[in-house]
């Protein structure tokens, strides 16, 4: 009985641990987005069309490293086994609709941003290429960084829920006095 005990824990210890590392890698990609939607677009949209499309052509040659990569496919791929790891268990929602809202923003950033930077990456006219660049862009970049803010905070509600599970399902009631 002490062994299945042990070995529950361990479990329960690798599945926290992945959920734990899925949140926090949807939050720095969270993160990532939200510094554009906020600092970064905002900034450029200051700057005349050359610099404008400069910095973002380095911005999309600079980002694309091991370190952002690292997060930007570790937080679906975390997710997912983390979804797998909760089956059945009644935190297993909230780590779903994280998955999914994460899903949904790896899904914007590579059917609309990531074109988008190939477009302005070979289109010659600065001008043309911000016009038909940023506000395109910006609003996809909106769209992702919401749903993966919703991730973060779905990821995060079923880690609150999958410690109070963990806490209930290890404690060890003490023994009953017998009559």
């Amino acid at each position: 009985m002490t062994e299945n005990r042990t070995e529950n824990r361990t479990a329960g210890n690798a599945t926290g641990w992945v959920l734990g590392a899925a949140t926090v890698a949807t939050g720095l990609i969270a993160g990532a987005f939200y510094v554009f939607a906020c600092a970064v677009m905002p900034g450029l949209a200051r700057s005349d069309d050359r610099v404008f499309v400069e910095v973002m052509r380095n911005i999309n040659d600079v980002i694309q490293n091991p370190v952002f990569f690292l997060g930007f496919m570790g937080a679906p791929a975390l997710s997912a086994v983390s979804a797998w790891q909760a089956r059945g268990r009644p935190y297993r929602g909230w780590v779903w609709a994280g998955l999914a809202a994460y899903a949904l923003a790896f899904l914007v950033t590579v059917a609309f941003n990531i074109p988008l930077n190939d477009d302005l990456a070979r289109t010659a006219d600065v001008g043309v290429a911000r016009e038909r660049f940023e506000d395109a862009w910006v609003g996809w970049n909106v769209v992702r960084a919401v749903l993966s803010t919703v991730a973060v905070g779905c990821l995060g509600r079923g880690l609150m829920l999958y410690g109070a599970y963990r806490h209930r399902s290890v404690q060890v009631s003490p023994p009953r006095p017998t009559p």
